[in-house]
């Protein structure tokens, strides 16, 4: 949150959206400090996903899931380390790409033509990506990434209410609680940034939300995980690291 003419290590401020943090305030190499390392949670929780995939051999799709989490989380810190419009797409060409790969996950089981779908997706993906760095239209992106999670809603509460397991239903109400919360998180850093302005501490709701998000990512995951699981006959159960924190445990039939 700054004046466009504020400079330091990166240059003066270009990027299109900035957010309620002042810039540059914790060091002369990081615009916003707090979104900036916000993200390393995410981060973590992507690693932890995608070890325990590789560990148990998942589908590869979990494999790219867990890592286009960890791809989006790195241009995330990119983006509000610079506040550069050249590295803004780093941010938000991801989101784009995550939500395609979120919608083949949710959508592919039951999708008969196998070659279609991942070749519409990824020619969408191209095509955007390619028309968001000409174009730059920050509404159309907007619009798009809300299109896209919405497209998700119905499969993700048609497999929940087919789950019977109390601990999968668990992660998938931890992933709903999250989105809210950091949904809100967002919402008030955007609408009280000016009254947060003049406050001796920021509560920086951006970067809650950035935490929260990489929460929700690794609970989607999970429970998604655990669908397909039982969907393939792995018999899936929810176990929890150090007591507390859930992932899925499957055991495959010994001709697997």
């Amino acid at each position: 949150m700054a004046e466009s003419m504020v400079s330091s290590f990166w240059g003066p401020v270009t990027s299109t959206t900035e957010l309620c943090e002042d810039n540059y305030a914790q060091s002369t190499y990081i615009a916003e400090f707090y979104n900036t390392i916000s993200n390393i949670p995410c981060i973590l929780l992507a690693l932890i996903g995608l070890i325990n995939a590789l560990r148990q051999r998942f589908e590869k799709r979990f494999s790219i899931l867990h890592i286009s989490n960890m791809i989006l989380a790195i241009g995330n810190i990119v983006f509000h380390a610079t506040l550069q419009h050249v590295v803004q797409q780093s941010d938000e060409t991801p989101m784009i790409w995550e939500m395609l790969l979120y919608l083949y996950v949710l959508y592919s089981p039951d999708w008969h033509y196998r070659s279609t779908m991942p070749t519409f997706l990824f020619l969408y993906a191209a095509g955007f990506a390619i028309t968001h760095s000409l174009l730059r239209i920050d509404v159309l992106f907007k619009v798009q990434y809300i299109l896209l999670c919405l497209l998700c809603v119905p499969r993700m509460y048609k497999y929940y209410i087919h789950t019977k397991d109390a601990g999968a239903k668990r992660i998938a109400k931890l992933y709903v609680a999250t989105i809210i919360l950091g949904g809100l998180c967002w919402l008030v850093d955007r609408v009280f940034c000016k009254k947060f302005s003049g406050w001796y501490v920021n509560p920086q709701g951006h970067a809650w939300w950035h935490v929260l998000m990489g929460f929700n990512s690794y609970f989607a995951n999970a429970f998604l995980m655990f669908c397909r699981a039982q969907q393939l006959g792995w018999n899936p159960r929810v176990a929890h690291l150090f007591g507390l924190f859930p992932y899925v445990k499957i055991e495959k039939p010994k001709t697997q």
